[in-house]
C-alpha cells in the first residue's frame, strides 16, 4: 500500500482527473473480477489516458497525491 505507482514524468502531469466509471462499461474480464460492484472511479491524466482504476473516491484522490499529482473532480 506504500507504494508508488509509475505515473510517468510528474512534472509533465501535475494534474489528474478522478472520475466515477460505470463498472458496465468496463472489458468483461475486469467486471468479472468485480462482482457486485457497480461504481468505480478513474485516475485520468490531461490527455484523458486512465492511469488507475480503484474502488472508493478517497483512494483515487490518496493515490494521487501520493504521487505528488494534483487531483480534482471531473463529471
Amino acid at each position: 500500500m506504500n507504494s508508488k505507482f509509475n505515473f510517468g514524468d510528474a512534472e509533465n502531469t501535475q494534474t489528474v482527473y478522478i472520475r466515477t466509471v460505470a463498472t458496465e462499461t468496463l472489458p468483461a474480464d475486469i467486471r468479472d473480477q468485480l462482482p457486485g460492484v457497480e461504481t468505480m472511479y478513474a485516475v485520468h491524466d490531461t490527455d484523458g489516458e486512465r492511469l488507475a482504476l480503484v474502488q472508493d473516491r478517497n483512494t483515487a484522490f490518496m493515490l494521487a497525491r501520493q504521487n505528488e499529482l494534483s487531483p480534482v473532480s471531473a463529471h
